[in-house]
C-alpha cells in the first residue's frame, strides 16, 4: 500500500489554510503538526477544528521532521516566500495560499530554489480549485462545448469586514496590492482556460475610493490581458454590501466561438439557493448544468504529483507565470512597471 502522505501547516494567518487543510485530509493526507507566530485571528478556531494535529512552537523542529512530505502556507503574504523556500531547502514539496509571493524578487528566489531543490511549488487558487462549478466548467470545456475559449471575464468582488481585518491586511507591503492577491485568481483563470502560457497586460489600475482611513489598501482594481489565443477582462474589490447572503457574487464567463459559459460561483442573486450555478449556451444546448458531483480534482492530483513527481495538477511554469503577471500588473497599476525588481 501507498503509504498516507503527511503534511503540515506554516502560517495561519488567512482562513484559507481551513480549506487547504481539509482538502488534502478528503485525499488521504495526514495532518502532522503546524506552526504560526504569535497569536493570529484564526487560531480559536483553528484548533476547534484541527483539534488532533500538534503545535509545533520551533519551525525548525517542524521543518526536521523527514517524514513530512507537504507544506501547506497561508502565513501573511510578504512572508510567504521566504517560509515556501524554507520548506524547499528540507527537502519538502510546498502548497501556498494566494498570492504565492509579493515581488518580482521573490518570485525570481522561488524560482531558483524550485531550480535547486527539485521541490514542487504550488498555488492554491481556491476560486479555481475549490469551486465544483469550475470544475464542471473545465470539462465542458475540454469535450467541446464552446468551441475555442477566446475571452474570460472574471469578476472578484470581496466583502470588507473591516473590523475583524488584522493590521497587516490594510498595510499594502505586507499583502501586496489588490492585483498581486486577489486578481491572480482571475489571470491563473485565463491562462488555464485560454491554454496560455503568457499574455500581455493592457490595462492595470488600483485605487482606493471608499476606504480613506486606511490609505494602505486598494478596494478596487482592474486588469485586461491578451494574446494570440485570447483576451481577459478582470475586475476586483471590496464592496460587497452587507445584504449578500455571503462574501462575494463571484463571477466567470467563458467565451468561446460556438458558445459560452456563466458561472455565478457562490450565489444567483435573488434567484436559487446555495453555490456553484453554471449556464452553458451553445448550438444545442441553453441550460443551467448540475456541478454537485464535480469535485476538487486539484488536491488529489497534487498528492500525486508529490509520489510520482510529475506536474498534473499545476504546471509549475504555470504557477510562476500566474504570479509574474499578478506582480507585473500590479507595479503598472502603481506607475511602477519599468522600476527594479
Amino acid at each position: 500500500m501507498t503509504k498516507p502522505l503527511k503534511f503540515a501547516a506554516l502560517g495561519i494567518d488567512h482562513r484559507h489554510i481551513f480549506g487547504q487543510i481539509q482538502n488534502m485530509l478528503d485525499v488521504g493526507g495526514e495532518f502532522a503538526g503546524w506552526w504560526t507566530e504569535g497569536t493570529p485571528g484564526t487560531l480559536d478556531g483553528f484548533l476547534k477544528r484541527f483539534t488532533d494535529a500538534p503545535r509545533y512552537e520551533n519551525r525548525a523542529d517542524l521543518l526536521k521532521d523527514t517524514e513530512i512530505d507537504l507544506i501547506l502556507i497561508a502565513s501573511v503574504p510578504v512572508d510567504r516566500a521566504g517560509l515556501a523556500i524554507e520548506a524547499m531547502e528540507h527537502g519538502k514539496d510546498v502548497m501556498t495560499d494566494k498570492p504565492g509571493c509579493t515581488t518580482l524578487d521573490q518570485l525570481s528566489a522561488i524560482r531558483e530554489a524550485v531550480s535547486r531543490s527539485g521541490r514542487i511549488w504550488s498555488i492554491d487558487f481556491s476560486e479555481r480549485f475549490e469551486v465544483a462549478s469550475v470544475t464542471r466548467a473545465a470539462e465542458l470545456v475540454q469535450a467541446g462545448a464552446i468551441g475555442r475559449v477566446i475571452q474570460t471575464v472574471g469578476l472578484g468582488p470581496h466583502r470588507l469586514n473591516e473590523q475583524t481585518r488584522p493590521g497587516w491586511f490594510f498595510e499594502r507591503e505586507k499583502y501586496g496590492g489588490i492585483l498581486c492577491d486577489i486578481a491572480s485568481h482571475q489571470i491563473d483563470q485565463f491562462l488555464y482556460f485560454t491554454g496560455s502560457d503568457d499574455a500581455e497586460i493592457t490595462l492595470s489600475s488600483a485605487a482606493n475610493y471608499a476606504n480613506p482611513k486606511h490609505p494602505g489598501l486598494q478596494d478596487f482594481g482592474e486588469v485586461a490581458l491578451r494574446n494570440d489565443k485570447g483576451h481577459a477582462y478582470i475586475r476586483v474589490d471590496w464592496y460587497t454590501p452587507d445584504a449578500l447572503p455571503t462574501w462575494g457574487d463571484g463571477r466567470l464567463t467563458i467565451l468561446g466561438t460556438e458558445g459560452y459559459i456563466e458561472l455565478r460561483k457562490y450565489v444567483d442573486v435573488a434567484r436559487d439557493d446555495g453555490i456553484d450555478h453554471l449556464y452553458l449556451v451553445n448550438g444545442e444546448r441553453c441550460e443551467k448544468i448540475d456541478c454537485s458531483d464535480a469535485g476538487f480534482p486539484y488536491f488529489g492530483k497534487l498528492a500525486d504529483d508529490i509520489r510520482n513527481r510529475t506536474e498534473t495538477a499545476m504546471p509549475q511554469a504555470h504557477a510562476f507565470k500566474v504570479m509574474e503577471l499578478a506582480l507585473k500588473a500590479q507595479m503598472k497599476a502603481e506607475g511602477v512597471a519599468d522600476a527594479p525588481r
